[in-house]
């Protein structure tokens, strides 16, 4: 894709200094955005807020969290959320199994150190001296968040698919949400030095809770219009011709006129475009369209659906 002067400019000065660097700079590492999505993610990062990304799945809410740690060079830590997920695959757990070796050591040790004690509260005297470390730093397995908060330099954290967590696993993220920090009984409070730049998405599964929402930036992304999709697929699907472009692009929207149990995404759209590129396809034609429908469609009954009306729908372009 070749920038206009003034977005070339834009890509290279400070991606952050304004949402049309931002949307230049994005555009440098693939992901054309709306001015919509770059204006949310400029006000994310400035004012230090997570953002809240919502969507049908494929609309590329994954890609952005992806790209936009691309554009700042910053690593990206990834947490995918599920039914069941708790605090210590969240946040962090103990490693059992190095702390049962310590316990047999500190046994081992113990009775020789011990043993010249005079009495027994000489004994437990010698005990309350000796240091504690069953519960320390050393016996500590950081998981996604506590891994996000240690990062001197700041990351990209993406908690994905937040709708398929828990209720009580949204509730645990709102101190990391609102303070940047969490408390481990045994070793006190977390705080980030830089703080992560948070990415949640949800594909709607489930309706989120009225405090969550409440700390994060709200992000819908719907699909895009033609003019947009065809910069996405011409981003993404190097050396494609800008006339299957728009034919694939303009089917694609046909389709989601009509009445399908899943109406392709742009995800979709450019996984077409890629095996149309491999089947060497220069132009759309009734059969190749009818082979590869199963690159869009999900659903056979989608497919059986569509197949009488690829003839109309490719006279729409």
């Amino acid at each position: 894709m070749t920038l206009s002067p003034p977005a070339a400019r834009a890509a290279n000065a400070d991606p952050m200094a304004s949402v049309d660097a931002l949307i230049a700079g994005l555009a440098g590492v693939g992901y054309i955005a709306s001015r919509r999505i770059a204006t949310a993610l400029y006000m994310a990062v400035h004012l230090q807020k997570p953002i809240l990304v919502e969507g049908s799945a494929g609309v590329g809410k994954t890609e952005l969290a992806l790209s936009t740690a691309a554009l700042l060079a910053q690593p990206l830590i990834r947490m995918q959320c599920y039914e069941g997920l708790d605090e210590s695959k969240a946040l962090y757990e103990w490693k059992y199994g190095k702390q049962l070796l310590y316990t047999q050591i500190l046994k081992d040790r113990m009775g020789e150190s011990l043993a010249d004690a005079p009495t027994m509260d000489a004994a437990m005297d010698r005990l309350h001296g000796m240091g504690d470390l069953f519960f320390s730093e050393p016996f500590l397995e950081p998981r996604p968040l506590m891994q996000a908060l240690r990062q001197d330099a700041g990351c990209v954290l993406l908690i994905d698919e937040i709708d398929k967590s828990d209720e009580a696993f949204e509730a645990f993220l709102l101190e990391v949400l609102s303070a940047y920090q969490v408390s481990v009984p045994e070793l006190g409070v977390i705080k980030a030095k830089t703080p992560p730049l948070v990415f949640l998405t949800s594909n709607n599964v489930r309706d989120l809770g009225d405090a969550l929402k409440r700390r994060c930036l709200h992000l819908h992304i719907p699909l895009p219009e033609p003019a947009l999709e065809e910069r996405i697929v011409a981003t993404r699907v190097p050396g494609i011709e800008a006339t299957l472009t728009h034919q694939l692009v303009a089917f694609v929207q046909g389709l989601r006129t009509l009445d399908l149990r899943k109406a392709p995404s742009i995800s979709e759209t450019v996984d077409w475009a890629r095996a149309l590129i491999l089947l060497h396809a220069d132009s759309l034609e009734p059969a190749m369209v009818r082979d590869t429908l199963n690159v869009i469609l999900k659903f056979e009954q989608d497919i059986a659906a569509v197949e009488p009306q690829i003839v109309e729908l490719l006279h729409r372009r």
